[in-house]
């Protein structure tokens, strides 16, 4: 994949930034720091390893998601110089 398909072309900066300093909901991150101090402890559950997995799966998107949203930006910044 070339690095132009991965610009968020529809949107627009406000949303580009908010996306780009986004974070998982708080309840969400909690949760994900309980399991991961209990996978420290090797005293997760098969649910636990499973929502774990889940929950470690949905940051990897969202750092997929804030990283396109910076190349977008960058772009963005760029084109305005020219």
């Amino acid at each position: 994949m070339d690095s132009e398909s991965e610009l968020l072309f529809s949107l627009s900066e406000n949303e580009l930034e908010a996306l780009a300093d986004g974070n998982l909901a708080p309840s969400s991150q909690e949760r994900l720091d309980a399991l991961l101090e209990k996978n420290t402890n090797e005293s997760l559950d098969g649910d636990e390893a499973k929502e774990l997995d889940l929950l470690l799966s949905r940051v990897d998107q969202l750092n997929i998601l804030k990283t396109r949203a910076r190349l977008t930006l960058k772009q963005h910044a760029e084109a305005a110089r020219q």
